[in-house]
């Protein structure tokens, strides 16, 4: 995460809200990826935690009030927010929305938002109730309209005891926010991107499945690229365990036949198709209604093929889009990585080598290849996920034609 925070000035809003102890983890993590870290403590927050906690964290002194006795011009709400890189309010609470959206400025916070042209990011955390009231949703709304990003919030269990939406989200989704805000490559802004990701689930019975070791990590990589370059990103994701990035759009499957379908409802929007996900090959021809019992005679399976979904993509792309596949092979990597290129009409495929067992499926790390119709090759060798997305959409980057080159879709 260093290189979108490093040296980033971010303004660090907190609230009063029972989750303002979290905000000392997320003021830490910005710190440690490089950025300079303002934090602006409302009186409300002070009740839950002080400003010296964040002053040991940060380096630089916390904010607590619009008119402190020797202040000195460089915490000054104005220079401030106008030197400011981001405005990250975490968390923010419904009063803190109420202010924003009717632009009162009674304090230092409230103040700085009407004077800030920097991004706003606002990552709620309050009562169920509260967050599902009318008026809050109603200021939510306004926000959005006038340019303000929201993270969040997420069902759980809050402090009072409700379970619902309102619980402040895991700091790394609000991180990961914040990097796509201040990212200033903007080389996919206005494009649409759609990738599948995770594994597929084929039913045998309601307990058993045919299905693979896919994490969803690549997607997830994927995912957040395309975000941090502007994209508006759309994953349509089987039963996957790493979590997706909270700005995707994410179509939740279990099957390759449910992929298939929700790809072709999206397809024909989007600027960039990305074929991750690790479908299954084949689903058995039978499903069962009820549990198989076991028996010690075995028990048989007739398995039959699914749809390619790339493949079918292949055929119904039109000018301008840019088709990219993966290609997890054991052996043959680009023999095989080539084949499926030609094959299934594809613009880049990413020979992934999955024979070695610490770049397996579902593997933190990735041994690749890009191979594009050309005939080119280029050799990633081994490098993390997020390493491999970044360079992935470098080269889709470049694929991508440019607007006045592109024909009027209909």
């Amino acid at each position: 995460m260093s290189a979108p925070f490093s040296d980033k000035r971010i303004v660090l809003g907190v609230t009063g809200s029972i989750a303002a102890y979290k905000a000392c983890e997320l003021a830490s993590r910005l710190v440690e990826s490089g950025a300079k870290v303002t934090a602006v403590l409302t009186k409300s927050a002070q009740q839950f935690v002080g400003p010296v906690t964040f002053e040991a964290i940060t380096g630089r002194r916390a904010i607590c009030d619009l008119f402190e006795r020797g202040q000195e011009a460089e915490i000054e709400h104005i220079t401030v927010a106008r030197n400011a890189d981001l405005f990250l309010i975490a968390p923010a609470s419904a009063n803190v929305l109420a202010k924003a959206a009717h632009g009162l400025a009674d304090d230092w916070l409230s103040t700085a938002l009407l004077a800030t042209r920097a991004p706003i990011l606002f990552a709620p955390a309050m009562n169920m109730q509260m967050y599902a009231h009318s008026a809050t949703q109603a200021n939510v709304a306004v926000l959005r309209e006038r340019g303000c990003h929201f993270v969040g919030p997420e069902s759980g269990r809050l402090a009072c005891g409700d379970f619902g939406p309102g619980r402040l989200i895991e700091t790394g989704s609000i991180l990961e926010a914040a990097a796509a805000l201040i990212s200033t490559d903007r080389s996919l802004a206005g494009k649409q991107v759609l990738i599948t990701s995770g594994p597929t689930r084929e039913p045998i019975d309601p307990v058993r499945y045919v299905g693979n070791r896919s994490s969803g990590k690549m997607g997830r990589a994927l995912a957040q690229e395309a975000l941090r370059r502007g994209a508006s990103v759309t994953v349509v994701s089987g039963p996957a365990s790493a979590p997706l990035p909270a700005g995707a759009t994410v179509v939740k499957v279990e099957t390759a036949e449910q992929m298939l379908e929700a790809v072709r409802e999206t397809f024909a929007a989007c600027d960039v198709f990305i074929a991750a996900a690790a479908v299954a090959d084949y689903r058995p021809e039978q499903v069962y209604i009820e549990k198989h019992k076991r028996d010690v005679r075995g028990m048989d399976v007739h398995l039959v093929p699914n749809p390619d979904i790339a493949a079918e993509m292949g055929l119904r792309k039109t000018p301008g889009q840019v088709l990219v596949g993966f290609a997890a092979e054991t052996e043959h990597l680009l023999e095989q990585a080539r084949q499926k290129l030609e094959k299934k009409g594809l613009d880049l495929i990413v020979a992934n080598s999955v024979a070695p067992a610490d770049t397996a499926i579902g593997a933190e790390d990735a041994q690749a290849a890009l191979l594009d119709a050309q005939g080119h090759v280029e050799d990633i060798g081994r490098v993390s996920k997020e390493t491999l997305a970044r360079r992935l959409f470098d080269r889709i980057a470049q694929a991508l034609p440019k607007t006045s080159d592109l024909p009027v879709r209909p």
